[in-house]
């Protein structure tokens, strides 16, 4: 059984969602900084999603 929100509330639909580096179904969170790597001389990433997620920080894209 799929989970479904309020208004179809989804990643593809939030502000925080960037496809920039990735293609339309799957995207990164811009929600928070991004994650810390183990080693220190890798660059943090943030967590990639697909565009059909979601979450309690969803807001919506300012039309």
């Amino acid at each position: 059984m799929a989970l479904t929100t309020i208004n179809g509330a989804a990643c593809a639909k939030c502000k925080f969602f960037d496809t920039e580096a990735t293609n339309e179904s799957l995207g990164l969170c811009r929600y928070n900084p991004p994650i810390s790597q183990p080693s220190g001389d890798q660059a943090g990433v943030w967590p990639k999603v697909e565009a059909s997620d979601w979450c309690g920080h969803f807001e919506p894209v300012a039309a």
